[in-house]
């Protein structure tokens, strides 16, 4: 077994938290030996509270640190781009915080870079790895839920909590690049990663803040097969953050709540006193606190999937590729909100299979003459057919 891998961290804001809590608190075997912040005093200061033995102000620095063998990317989206083809330079492993780029051209280029240099990439977005999705991708997978013909994700919250996040020019975008790279890439995990996204429609708003930035959207997106994705995303979500998802099949049906319904609430009237959870606005009050943070976000096994890949010599389950359909899926629904139309997902390269919408995904012929529309079961246990005529079109019943 590998004793384990040498870390140069970029970055110090939440997510370089979420990070150093994940592996430096529950995988002791990784450890963080650099980590790098623009201001010296953040990354000394975050240095002692994670037992990390150095800090650097300087971005290469960092990078080229010939103790670490891996570097995460946790910094701004604007300084993705060059963080790679630093790490890549220096023949590091790389895994990058969501999203991949501020656009697919970025998202491509990262991804050829890589490749060309031969290092390994992982492409870090959490949510697909909470339990409560894993154990669901794994029921779908199986066929409980038939075809997966529509799913809906939702993440919503009041806004982040850096400036740079509120930058247009450093950021890409608002709400729909910081949080729909998450939805997008769950819909993507549950219809099939293999299905080819087409196009989409998007409304994009900026309704709260004073910023240049949507911070609203909503969006679909169609797929090769027929399935549709549903993304909604707001940075004015009043009550904390909201994560849920729904998954809708042919044989059954899959509701995900990640963050505010956990089974967790607890009033108080004088004060959590602290930290409550991700996005929370008040310590008083009910609230709804998060058990394990870390793993219900994803965190914990989107780790041990990256390193897994790293040492077995095979790809994780995200990976750059992943990140630049997402961006090319953002991109199309950035120009959708402009155009106010359908608009096309343009991907310069597509690696998975393609194919036709499909019909019906399940077709019974009764009598031989009547296509089955629903069969139910009635109150008193008769059952009822719809069915429709091939030949007249006719909807009728029957009761059996």
């Amino acid at each position: 077994m590998n004793s384990g891998h040498k870390i140069s961290l970029l970055g110090t804001g939440l997510i370089g938290m979420f990070y150093a809590m994940t592996l430096h608190k529950y995988q002791s075997r990784h450890r963080i030996m650099n980590v790098f912040s623009r201001s010296q005093e953040r990354a000394d200061k975050f240095a002692e509270e994670w037992s990390i033995p150095r800090t650097s102000a300087d971005l290469k620095s960092a990078i080229d640190d010939p103790e670490t063998d891996t570097v995460i990317i946790g910094i701004p989206n604007d300084v993705h781009l060059e963080a790679v083809k630093m790490c890549a330079d220096a023949g590091k492993a790389i895994l990058c915080t969501k999203p991949l780029g501020r656009t697919a051209s970025e998202a491509r280029e990262m991804l050829d870079y890589v490749e060309k240099k031969g290092v390994y990439a992982a492409y870090l977005e959490d949510l697909v790895y909470t339990p409560k999705t894993l154990k669901s991708l794994d029921s779908v997978r199986n066929g409980a839920l038939g075809k997966v013909f529509w799913v809906r994700s939702r993440e919503t919250h009041p806004g982040p909590h850096s400036a740079w996040f509120w930058d247009n020019k450093q950021a890409g975008g608002g709400a729909l690049i910081d949080l729909g790279c998450h939805c997008v890439e769950i819909i993507r995990n549950f219809i099939g990663k293999d299905i080819r996204p087409v196009e989409v429609m998007c409304w994009a708003d900026t309704i709260v803040h004073n910023i240049d930035s949507e911070d609203n959207a909503i969006a679909l997106v169609k797929f090769q097969n027929g399935s549709i994705g549903q993304v909604e995303v707001s940075w004015a979500f009043r009550g904390g953050m909201d994560l849920r998802d729904e998954v809708a099949g042919t044989e059954g049906t899959i509701w995900l709540d990640h963050f505010l319904n956990t089974g967790f609430q607890m009033f108080t009237s004088c004060g959590e006193g602290g930290y409550v959870a991700e996005k929370a606005e008040t310590d008083k009050g009910w609230l709804f606190p998060v058990g394990d943070e870390v793993n219900e976000l994803g965190y914990t096994h989107m780790f041990l999937d990256a390193f897994a890949a790293m040492d077995e010599g095979r790809e994780p389950m995200e990976t750059f590729y992943d990140g630049y359909v997402v961006n090319a899926i953002l991109d199309a629904c950035y120009k959708s909100a402009e155009s106010r139309r359908w608009e096309p997902v343009n991907l310069a390269e597509w690696r998975g299979k393609d194919s036709s919408a499909e019909g019906p995904a399940k077709e019974t012929l009764i009598d031989g003459r009547y296509d089955l529309v629903k069969k139910e079961t009635l109150a008193d246990g008769r059952i009822k057919l719809i069915l429709k005529d091939r030949e007249i079109g006719k909807v009728i019943e029957k009761i059996e």
